[in-house]
């Protein structure tokens, strides 16, 4: 059973991969083997111990459908997880996995290990949509087009100023969502409330060395301080909300009575059940879509964080479905619009025709200026 039906219309087949059963079960062993190797490094456990559970721990063999209804039991991911990895490593090395760690530790570092690839997988295709963008800007920097305020003809602009004010809301937005990662895609190591009890005092370097071997960065506990969460879904948000911003624009510029911009042709894409003759730009849907969900998804994860004392109940345990949404629903929408822009059909003839009716002249002022601003360059 899976739901692939609805997953796969708004987001990449990489994308759900990242987050599915078998990725979250493998990072939440890898955290498990981490932090038993990292406890020998330091003398906390035996390196017997650590060992056995480096050979024991095996994700191939849990079945994701039955640790989903375990989960389900238990309230956490966690409980079940531990108690089966306990099982198959058996004797003293069992009891000895997971010491010093709670629940929140496994879910929380597990959460970061998949944002920092998705976050990979995310700035690939959103690069492709900025710079396809900018091409198309600079291509057209100096051509005459009518400029449209309030969804009414106004004063000329250049085409490609349009296509750079995008381009550069895109830029900026995959900055946020890069300093988000970078800041806040952390390890979670705390224990039971909070205090790294049991690790004989030493923490810092328990951690370091769990955080280094699982590619994020060293923090100190952040179980109860949810601000991280929060900011990498509102630079979701605004990453998705600025790819919508160039899918209202080119869906409106297709619009049989203006016809200045287009999606490319794809087969089996674009079409209708009832009526052969439609175009639809459906790449701009797929990120419309996603931008009219992304806002009450941003505003759960804000809702989550005044979160009781050491450990919130019902808030944190929110935020890992909200965020995995956020990713997906971006993952589809920068992919839709790499297609798009790379392949963006413009229609010089409509542009001059729709200028010309506006009957407003074709001076675009400082334009071509302002989109070497936008983009980087200067134009002399």
């Amino acid at each position: 059973m899976s739901d692939l039906l609805r997953l796969r219309p708004a987001a990449t087949a990489q994308m759900i991969a990242v987050f599915d059963d078998a990725a979250t079960i493998a990072h939440g062993c890898a955290f498990e083997v981490a932090l038993a190797r990292a406890q020998a490094a330091h003398g906390v456990i035996a390196p017997d111990l650590a060992e056995a559970i480096v050979v024991g721990v095996d994700a191939a063999r849990i079945n994701p459908a039955a640790l989903a209804e375990e989960a389900a039991l238990a309230g956490t991911l966690a409980i079940p997880l531990v108690a089966r990895l306990r099982a198959m490593v058996g004797g003293a090395a069992g009891q000895a996995l997971h010491r010093s760690a709670t629940s929140q530790d496994v879910a929380d570092t597990v959460l970061m290990m998949q944002v920092r690839a998705a976050h990979v997988l995310l700035e690939t295709d959103t690069r492709r949509v900025h710079d396809a963008l900018a091409m198309h800007a600079r291509v057209h920097a100096d051509r005459p087009a009518i400029g449209r305020t309030l969804l009414q003809d106004a004063m000329p602009v250049a085409f490609g100023l349009r296509l750079a004010q995008a381009a550069r809301g895109i830029g900026d937005a995959l900055a946020m969502l890069d300093t988000a990662v970078a800041t806040h895609a952390v390890v979670q190591l705390g224990g039971a409330a909070g205090t790294r009890a049991g690790l004989e005092g030493k923490g810092l370097a328990v951690i370091a060395q769990v955080a280094d071997t699982l590619g994020l960065a060293r923090a100190p506990p952040w179980q109860a301080r949810r601000t991280g969460i929060a900011a990498l879904g509102v630079a979701l948000g605004i990453l998705i909300g600025a790819l919508g911003k160039v899918a209202r624009d080119v869906a409106l510029l297709s619009q049989n009575g203006v016809g200045e911009a287009r999606e490319p042709l794809l087969a089996g894409r674009g079409g209708s059940s009832a009526m052969a003759h439609k175009r639809n730009p459906t790449g701009c849907q797929v990120a419309l879509s996603a931008a009219t969900r992304a806002p009450g998804l941003v505003a759960s994860l804000l809702a989550g964080l005044p979160q009781e004392q050491e450990r919130g109940l019902g808030g944190w345990q929110a935020e890992g479905p909200v965020l995995v949404d956020l990713f997906l629903l971006a993952s589809g929408s920068a992919a839709a619009l790499a297609f798009v822009a790379e392949g963006l059909e413009v229609d010089e003839a409509a542009i001059v025709r729709n200028l010309a009716a506006a009957g407003v002249g074709d001076d675009i002022g400082e334009s071509a200026a302002i989109i070497a601003e936008l983009l980087g360059g200067r134009k002399d």
